[in-house]
């Protein structure tokens, strides 16, 4: 009986299926997306900002994207074209500033900012009196409202047409009402020069309706335990309320009818719930191409006629050198291809035909001559023409009949094949030196024992014998006696 497989089921090959690919709409492939990347040194509020940043430019962003260290702008450019990515934003963080740079891909222009201020979203929403966050309110794009960006100055227009473009066009004929729940809010201040970045999130309230009923049309459940009829809750509830006497110029007449009790022709109130992040910057440059392109606007940087003309002078040859070594790149790239086509061509037609090339006909030539005819007639010949004589048949009987594979060597073994090194000359002499020096030894260790009295101090080691009568050593003592027998008459004569 066959064995059952133990692979899980789920590991098993299945025959695969190919997802369909379902092609996006024409309204989302043209609205401009956008990448929000961070660059320079590590901050965990800068981290922070950049994604509300994200969140604020939601739908049409990348949410999730990851970034690292490793990865370059140029990584981002090369992959800007396959997500329809039209605007990059990056906030750069260096030990004195922060910077925010709005790319328009592929090739410009970049508007650099300097941010003077900025606070997260969480803070914003904290500090609020009444906190409002509608998650479904980041589904749809929002509403960009430019103020006091008409003044003179082409960067104006330039900055103008630049937040403009990177949230998607809203045509008036066909937009609902319902779909507009963000705005964003850009207030430029002329004589600071500073821009105020807002972000609101916007909701719809009927007005000339008493409390009661309010509730109940914006489906809040009301507590009815202190009301016997639902009646007495809707008749004791104020005209109006407080916030909807105060801020009478935010009534505004609908078009279209809204859910939450607000309907077309009647009178209702927009109200502002700010959702963060707050940013407040400046326009420092705008470039031309992408981040180093051309200076066309600089704030507080300005250059003659001349210094600019060298500049594009340079820009220009610069330009003429890259694209030079391009050329070059591509003609080598293609020299190559020629070079293996041309291989293969020959290798392929020498293949059908069996033909045998010059070159290949001198290769082996010099391998036969490099291994030879072995045979034991060729070795007989050459004796018998130089000696003169038959050889004995012991002589070559050996000759070609060995076996001339490498012997088999077993893993772990230490066997080598090479010859092993033979013992020098010299190791035999330095060995009988040896034997010789201690038996010399020996025999003074002997005799120093037996003349242990004569010798003195050195008779513990053996030498008793070469210091016997060179040494006037006493031991440190003034009067000995054995002073007389190495020389009495002197040390007389001193005392």
């Amino acid at each position: 009986m066959k064995k059952k497989s133990r692979k899980p089921q789920h590991k098993r090959n299945r025959p695969k299926v190919e997802a369909p690919v379902e092609d996006e709409p024409a309204a989302i492939k043209n609205a401009p997306h956008s990448f929000v990347i961070r660059r320079g040194e590590r901050c965990s509020s800068i981290s922070r900002l950049s994604r509300d940043f994200r969140r604020m430019m939601e739908p049409f962003t990348a949410s999730n994207l990851r970034e690292r260290r490793i990865n370059k702008v140029k990584d981002f450019v090369h992959l800007s074209g396959f997500f329809h990515v039209s605007h990059m934003c990056v906030f750069s963080l260096s030990s004195q500033t922060l910077s925010l740079k709005i790319i328009r891909m592929p090739k410009g222009p970049t508007l650099t900012f300097k941010v003077y201020q900025y606070t997260l979203a969480k803070d914003v929403i904290s500090n609020s009196r009444k906190q409002f966050v509608d998650e479904e309110c980041f589904k749809t794009a929002p509403l960009v409202i430019l103020n006091s960006f008409s003044g003179e100055g082409k960067h104006l227009k330039l900055m103008a047409s630049t937040f403009q473009n990177m949230f998607p066009p809203i045509n008036l004929s066909t937009i609902k009402l319902s779909s507009l729940k963000r705005c964003v809010l850009l207030s430029y201040n002329p004589v600071s020069k500073l821009i105020d970045l807002r972000h609101y999130s916007v909701t719809v309230v009927p007005v000339n309706l008493n409390r009661g009923v309010k509730k109940l049309v914006t489906r809040n459940i009301p507590n009815l335990g202190k009301f016997e009829d639902i009646a007495d809750f809707v008749e004791k509830g104020h005209l109006l309320s407080e916030s909807e006497a105060d801020d009478e110029e935010a009534h505004v007449v609908l078009a279209q009818n809204l859910k939450c009790g607000n309907l077309a022709e009647n009178q209702s109130s927009l109200r502002l719930h700010e959702i963060g992040p707050r940013i407040t910057m400046r326009l420092m440059k705008i470039e031309d191409d992408l981040m180093t392109g051309e200076v066309l606007y600089h704030d507080y940087i300005e250059k003659d006629a001349i210094e600019v003309e060298a500049l594009r002078k340079k820009r220009a040859q610069q330009r003429r050198l890259k694209e030079q070594r391009k050329h070059k790149q591509e003609e080598n790239l293609k020299k190559k291809e020629n070079d293996k086509k041309e291989h293969r061509a020959k290798t392929s037609k020498q293949g059908k035909s069996g033909e045998i090339t010059e070159q290949d006909k001198l290769l082996l030539k010099d391998a036969e001559e490099a291994v030879g005819d072995i045979s034991d007639e060729d070795d007989r010949e050459y004796y018998r023409k130089e000696i003169g004589d038959n050889p004995d048949e012991e002589l070559f009987e050996s000759a070609g009949s060995g076996n001339r594979k490498r012997p088999f060597i077993p893993k772990g073994s230490n066997y080598s094949l090479k010859p092993k090194k033979p013992r020098m000359d010299k190791r035999k002499q330095y060995e009988e030196d040896d034997r010789l020096a201690r038996q010399d030894g020996k025999r003074r260790g002997n005799e120093g024992k037996d003349k242990k009295g004569k010798a003195g101090k050195f008779a513990k080691k053996g030498m008793g014998d070469d210091f016997r009568g060179k040494s006037k050593y006493n031991g440190g003592k003034k009067n000995n006696t054995g002073g007389k027998k190495s020389g009495g008459k002197k040390s007389s004569k001193r005392k």
